[in-house]
């Protein structure tokens, strides 16, 4: 199965697919194409140190969202791209995209959705939100990408301790150590195996 990974800075969560591919753990699925929002991210180095096609769409080279989603579906689909994956890609692509990809296309978001979520809450932003209020578990959830924005059905989640004395920099680094790396590999080979549906707007997962 053909997987591109949406990309728009450094990678670290591509490096972890790169990694489950290398040992197996896709379910048959191989990243063929690795797209970047930016030039000149470690992300896709990431991917030229490993033999991964990269390409890049610079999203301020666009006057609108709707002509860069145009652009994204047509170089999605001229890489025969069976399964999208959002692998800390910044840019929220309108429904052009997702209609031409339904139940296709999986994001990673470092928060346990519909906690600290939506428009707005990224990277560190959703951090800085989790401590603020004072949560005591957070974590990070592999969702299915809808139109609504961090709204599709959910696939999997793991939960993180938030600890007394955490920055926002230190909580991103738990939840990427002990919660994206982990179970973004695991939802694409739960996708490429076949053992995910979606029943009203709620995936099922049988292993």
């Amino acid at each position: 199965m053909n997987i591109a990974v949406l990309v728009s800075g450094g990678g670290t969560n591509l490096q972890q697919l790169i990694n489950a591919q290398k040992e197996d753990r896709l379910g048959g699925g191989r990243i063929t194409c690795v797209i970047s929002s930016k030039p000149d991210v470690y992300a896709l180095q990431r991917a030229k140190d490993n033999g991964i096609k990269t390409a890049v769409l610079e999203r301020k080279k666009y006057p609108d969202i709707a002509s860069y989603s145009l652009a994204m579906k047509e170089l999605l689909e001229a890489e025969k791209a069976e399964l999208v994956v959002y692998a800390g890609f910044l840019t929220i692509l309108d429904e052009t995209v997702c209609r031409a990809f339904p139940n296709r296309m999986i994001n990673v978001h470092p928060a346990l959705i519909p906690s600290f979520c939506g428009k707005g809450f990224y990277g560190l932003k959703v951090h800085e939100a989790a401590l603020q209020k004072g949560v005591k578990l957070t974590g990070a959830t592999v969702h299915f990408v809808t139109e609504e924005c961090d709204g599709g059905p959910i696939i999997l989640q793991k939960a993180v301790e938030v600890k007394d004395n955490d920055t926002p920099e230190i909580l991103q680094k738990r939840v990427m150590e002990q919660a994206e790396w982990i179970i973004l590999p695991e939802a694409v080979r739960l996708f490429c195996e076949g053992k995910i549906t979606v029943r009203d707007g709620k995936t099922i997962i049988s292993e």
